[in-house]
């Protein structure tokens, strides 16, 4: 899913801000939010939503991880199934093939984070470039898409699916410059993750963290250029 945007000129008001990079990759996660599904898992195993979804986001991205190293890929779809299966065995909870569908089924239809659109609109008025640059499928990045009604603000729908590996791979990253033909510096990456700060850092990105949840920076060698709690703070940092 691509769509070339009109030229930057062409869409700067008069007196409009001006933007510190030309380009912006974001994660899925700084814009659409998941807590729907931890959410949905609460109705489907009463009481045990909460440690269910932990559990599953840990092996979602662990399972990722080993299935690269092991050169056994698989999509995201395919490794939340598998992990999500694990997670229900591991808490013995039962989980029925239908709490499963929908559960891996929310994953299409994320909605968007409240300061997400704002945000979108006034990076779009500074004339910067958008693309999402995530491990989810293209599935779950276009449904989301299209539930969030964001079609036509990305110039760029990068799944790390087409580089049959997953973040931080530097061949995930390079995504982004390949679809926008630039050099890293012009890209600001950013991140939800810690570990994809890290490693967006690392891959030599500049790189924004949208740390929603308050957490520490993780100790892999490499941090974010800067970091805030919301997409707010992202355009205080881009926007002069």
């Amino acid at each position: 899913m691509s769509s070339r945007p009109a030229p930057a000129h062409a869409r700067r008001a008069i007196g409009a801000a001006t933007t510190r990079f030309t380009a912006l990759a974001f994660d899925a996660f700084p814009i659409f939010d998941p807590r729907p599904i931890a959410a949905l898992a609460e109705t489907l195993v009463p009481g045990n939503g909460s440690r269910l979804v932990e559990l599953w986001r840990t092996r979602q991205f662990e399972y990722s991880w080993l299935r690269t190293a092991a050169g056994q890929y698989a999509d995201f779809m395919k490794v939340s199934e598998e992990a999500l299966i694990f997670s229900g065995a591991a808490l013995k909870l039962e989980l029925s093939g239908e709490k499963r569908d929908r559960l891996l089924r929310a994953h299409l239809t994320l909605g968007t984070w409240p300061d997400a659109k704002p945000a979108l609109q006034r990076l779009q008025q500074a004339g910067a470039r958008l693309a999402l640059l995530s491990n989810l499928t293209p599935a779950m990045l276009e449904g989301s898409i299209a539930t969030s009604r964001l079609e036509g603000v990305f110039e760029h729908v990068l799944s790390t699916d087409r580089a049959k590996t997953y973040k931080p791979a530097p061949d995930a990253y390079r995504l982004g410059l390949d679809a926008f033909g630039l050099a890293k510096s012009q890209i600001l990456f950013v991140a939800f993750a810690g570990w994809d700060a890290a490693g967006a850092k690392a891959f030599g990105y500049p790189t924004f963290w949208v740390n929603r949840l308050g957490l520490p920076s993780e100790e892999l060698g490499s941090k974010a250029d800067a970091e805030g709690k919301s997409l707010a703070d992202l355009t205080a940092y881009v926007l002069d």
